[in-house]
Formats: structure tokens, sequence, C-alpha cells
């Protein structure tokens, strides 16, 4: 009883880190980031905690769903460099660079929060995991069901990952190493969570909310404002920072929104102000019961509103039927998605198979 008691105290410090040191802010208090006060709604919070740790309510789901492998669209798939005739990455099928129409724009959705975009002749990855569990160890936690749309090895050379939060699911190291050894792509994300990279020997660009990283001149990140939470051991709640991000593109912006609530949807206003959104990655799912979710993630009616605030030309619906985190069932967040949209925006909000490349007009 003795060493339970002593456990319940020291580990929970054990297990706590501090990834950023900073000045006090409308969201840090010095020690731990938090969702400006009047900007997270008035959404209840109900339910049972240990009722929904208990999966007892859960709707089943398969334990796999059949993907048919697919790739990057090879018209915007940049050729390696070739030096002495030796060519140093070999993809299996690309274009000479200066025949591609940087114009021209694809996403791929991967699985999870996963999506690869081509466009400006790069290759942009957001939340990357190619891993079997989004969990710390790989003997438990939640399992992948739907195989990664692209294999790893056959990802072009990836310029950019875009990382917005520090859960399993969205930071996954064992990912993160493969890429940063193979590609040393750029990686933006939110304050503290380099912190956590770099312990894992992968260098990341952090910015606060509003902060912008230079990829090419034409080409920046803007790190946005989302509704969130974020942590690793429990005891590190808030530690690091979450996040959506703007890629400002000639012709029109991407919107990645991350992992994120609605609140009072003011976020989405910050980022539509930016300018013209020609692509937007929203999530529409985990969100399950809704009573203890809310805060955290969007259901598929309020992801139409965020469609509908940011002003987008096209949206991707994603953080959906890879990993079972929440109760509802696996096709649960497309079917009502079509149902929270109009005919005429079923066109340009889209949910697709893991693996299928859409251009984007």
């Amino acid at each position: 009883m003795v060493a339970l008691c002593l456990a319940v105290v020291i580990v929970p410090r054990f297990l706590d880190r501090v990834y950023y040191r900073g000045p006090v802010s409308d969201h840090f208090d010095g020690e731990r980031f938090f969702n400006p006060p009047g900007t997270t709604g008035n959404a209840p919070r109900s339910g049972s905690m240990a009722r929904f740790m208990s999966g007892r309510d859960r709707a089943p789901w398969p334990k796999s769903v059949a993907v048919k492998p697919g790739g990057a669209l090879a018209a915007l798939t940049p050729c390696p460099a070739r030096t002495g005739g030796v060519v140093h990455e070999a993809w299996a099928q690309c274009m000479p660079a200066d025949t591609i129409d940087p114009q021209r724009m694809a996403v791929t959705w991967i699985g999870h929060s996963t999506a690869l975009i081509q466009t400006q002749r790069l290759a942009i990855l957001t939340d990357p995991i190619w891993s079997e569990r989004a969990s710390p160890v790989g003997f438990a936690g939640p399992k992948r069901v739907r195989a990664p749309g692209i294999a790893f090895d056959a990802l072009p050379k990836i310029d950019v990952v875009l990382l917005s939060h520090n859960h399993y699911d969205h930071m996954d190291l064992a990912t993160l190493k493969a890429l940063w050894a193979r590609d040393k792509p750029l990686i933006v994300t939110s304050l503290g969570n380099d912190t956590i990279l770099r312990k894992a020997g992968i260098t990341a660009v952090a910015r606060d909310w509003g902060g912008s990283v230079a990829v090419t001149p034409e080409v920046s990140v803007v790190v946005e404002r989302v509704q969130h939470w974020g942590s690793r051991f429990g005891s590190d709640r808030n530690r690091a920072l979450w996040s959506g991000f703007t890629v400002k593109l000639p012709g029109g912006n991407i919107f990645f929104a991350g992992d994120t609530g609605y609140g009072d949807g003011s976020w989405a206003r910050d980022a539509a102000a930016r300018g013209p959104v020609r692509l937007a990655i929203i999530p529409i799912g985990a969100y399950e019961p809704r009573g203890l979710m809310a805060d955290a993630h969007m259901n598929p009616a309020e992801a139409a509103a965020v469609f509908r605030t940011l002003g987008a030309a096209r949206a991707l619906g994603v953080h959906w039927g890879t990993f079972q985190l929440t109760d509802e069932a696996i096709d649960a967040p497309p079917l009502a998605l079509v149902a929270a949209l109009t005919p005429a925006e079923r066109a340009r909000f889209r949910v697709t198979e893991a693996g299928v490349p859409w251009e984007v007009e």
C-alpha cells in the first residue's frame, strides 16, 4: 500500500515534461497552454468517462478494411536530382520538374489525419502516421484497421511536414524518424513539439499561433489557432501547443485544421481572413459521445459549418475510419457529413478512399 501511494504521487511528476519556456500570453500561463477564454463555445459536458473508457457503448468496427494500395500523382512528382548519371533517390514514377505546372494540385488521403498534398512542385504531408497502433507502446492501444493508402516506401520525396500536436495518432515518432532519415523535410509545428522531436533526433521549426515559416519565395506556412489540447503521458498535459496550418500559395491557400473542436468557430474565421482557401483538410470523426468529445473534436455538421466559414473551394474529410478512438461506427462520419451538406456542397467537400488521388481544381 505504501508503494502504491508513493507511485500515485511520484509517477505523475516523473512523467511530466517541460517542452517550452516563454512569455505569458493569452493562451500560455508560463507553464501550460490553454484555449483562450471565450473561444471554446458552450458545449455542455456530460457523460461518464469511466463508461467511455470501458468501451461498452462503442459501435463494432471491422478488424480490417480492404485498401487498394495507391501512389502519388506521377504528373505532379518531380524526378530526383541526378549527379554524374547516378540517381540519389529512385521513385517509381515522376516527371522532369520543369515540365510540371506548379498551379496544379492533388491531395491523397493516406489514413486518419495523414494526407499527401502535391502542388508548387512540393510534396506536403499532414500528421504522418504509418504505425500499426496510435499508442506509446506497440502491443496495446488503438490498432489500425485501414492500411495506409500509400506504402511508406512508395512516397515521393517529402518536402514539408505539417505536425499539428503531440497526441500519438498525430505525432508518430516512428514515422517521423523514418521521414527525417530519408528526406530531411521541413517540419513545421507549434511551440514545444519541437522539443519532443529534438529528443528523438529530429529537427523541426516551431511557431506560436500566427507565426510564419517560409518554404520557398512563393510558399509559406502560418501556424493557426484551433481548439484542442496536448499530452504524451497525461502529466505533461498542455505543455506543448496544438495548431492548424495555412499554407499560403499562389492561386489559393491550403488550410489543414489538425485536430480541433468547433468552439465558437472564431478560429475558422481567422484562417479565412488570410485569403481564399483552395483546399481545406478538415477532421470529421472521433466525436461520440458528444458530451465528452465536443471540446476537442468536431462532428460532421460542425465540419460542414467550418467549410462554409472558410469559404473553401474544395475540402477533404479526414480523421475517421482508421483508428477506433471513440464510440461512433466506422462509416458514421462520412454518412453524417453527406447529410450535413447541400447537394451542391457534396461535390466540393469530399470523403475519398485511402490511396486515391484527387486532383483539386
